[in-house]
């Protein structure tokens, strides 16, 4: 783990996306309308918050959830969790009221549609504790400011995304491509790693210049819609074995397209291989871990407020699920191998300023082809 106070390099990275989830007990609706689920009836020391998302969203809600359900069942205390009525820093806010006024001591807030309501919740509740998943409290113009009160939560997704591309390429796949949503900070660092990976594991095989090649874009949203799945289904059409989906509902919409072209995907943020057969591997943030982690810290009264920290392989906070991938050659040896190499430091990945462009990012085998 790798602590930052406040500071430039959190408003570089901040604007990272909550891109890309378990099950209740007890529904409720909450006298303005917002959905409740409650573990027990009277108040919750614990809640989260969900963002635009459901809770069994099989990403950052369901993953964030799941940390706070772990750490609760396993100390036996009550835990809820909100679901905003709309997309807005304004009903944000009200979920986040409600939590207070149900006696939440710590409320989990999961990405960074929080930045805004979570720097204006910190103020306003200076006794409740505050962990804000990968993003930081800012006002509104990007002047971040973490209270003592507040956990900013970030992940090394260039981890994540390098083990993806790494993999894909020992497991024998040369025509790969990168969907990406937004290419936000974090959704690019994810890409970059995916091309870095790729190009080690292309010189650990003896592979020639032009072995490995790979389509790169951002489709400019983070939906499941037709036209994602159209362009998808071109790429499969053209000759892509694998898609590393990296926006939320785009992965919906590039499984579907694998799924009509018998090709593979790489799911992002969490274990998506119960979504679709066609997910060999995810690249994941360990988030029901660092929640729980975090939750821990607190309740030993050693809780990391006014700071940001980024999460990566040293933590085992970025992975891929070996236990659920469907590999047929890269196994967990090898796995294991690569991933001690990151921890210890001797290879290096670039984060999102190497290059402006992924077409910029430096390789000698393999070649990118970034479509606009």
């Amino acid at each position: 783990m790798k602590k930052r106070l406040i500071s430039l390099l959190v408003a570089a990275s901040v604007v990272a996306a909550t891109l890309v989830g378990c099950g209740s007990k007890d529904s409720g609706v909450a006298a303005d309308g917002q959905k409740v689920q409650q573990e027990n009836t009277g108040g919750s020391e614990l809640a989260l918050i969900t963002d635009v998302g459901t809770i069994d969203d099989k990403s950052f809600n369901q993953g964030s959830w799941e940390g706070v359900e772990a750490y609760a069942k396993e100390n036996n205390i009550t835990h809820k969790y909100y679901k905003p009525s709309e997309k807005s820093d304004d009903a944000l806010m009200t979920s986040i009221g409600l939590a207070v006024k149900g006696g939440a001591k710590v409320i989990v807030c999961p990405g960074y549609l929080f930045e805004v309501p979570v720097y204006n919740a910190q103020l306003k509740y200076p006794d409740i504790k505050f962990i804000l998943i990968d993003g930081a409290p800012h006002n509104g113009d990007y002047n971040y400011d973490i209270k003592e009160n507040t956990k900013s939560i970030f992940y090394a997704e260039e981890q994540a995304g390098f083990l993806a591309g790494y993999a894909a390429v020992y497991e024998g796949y040369k025509n790969l491509g990168f969907m990406g949503g937004i290419a936000v900070p974090a959704v690019v660092r994810f890409g970059y790693g995916y091309i870095e990976g790729a190009e080690y594991a292309a010189k650990e095989l003896g592979l020639a210049e032009g072995d490995i090649n790979i389509k790169y874009t951002y489709v400019g949203n983070f939906d499941a819609s037709p036209e994602n799945m159209s362009k998808a289904a071109a790429w499969f059409n053209a000759g892509t074995e694998v898609i590393f989906a990296c926006g939320g509902g785009v992965g919906n919409s590039v499984m579907k397209a694998a799924e009509t072209a018998g090709t593979k995907v790489i799911g992002v943020d969490v274990d998506q291989s119960g979504e679709s057969n066609t997910v060999i591997t995810s690249a994941m943030k360990n988030l029901s871990k660092s929640v729980y982690d975090a939750l821990s810290e607190y309740y030993a009264g050693k809780f990391e407020g006014g700071v940001s920290v980024t999460l990566d392989a040293a933590t085992n906070n970025v992975q891929l699920p070996m236990e659920s991938s469907k590999f047929e050659k890269f196994n967990q040896e090898k796995y294991d191998a690569i991933y001690k190499q990151i921890i210890d430091g001797a290879i290096k990945i670039s984060k999102n300023d190497i290059a402006e462009d992924a077409a910029q990012v430096p390789t000698t085998i393999v070649k990118v082809e970034s479509i606009k």
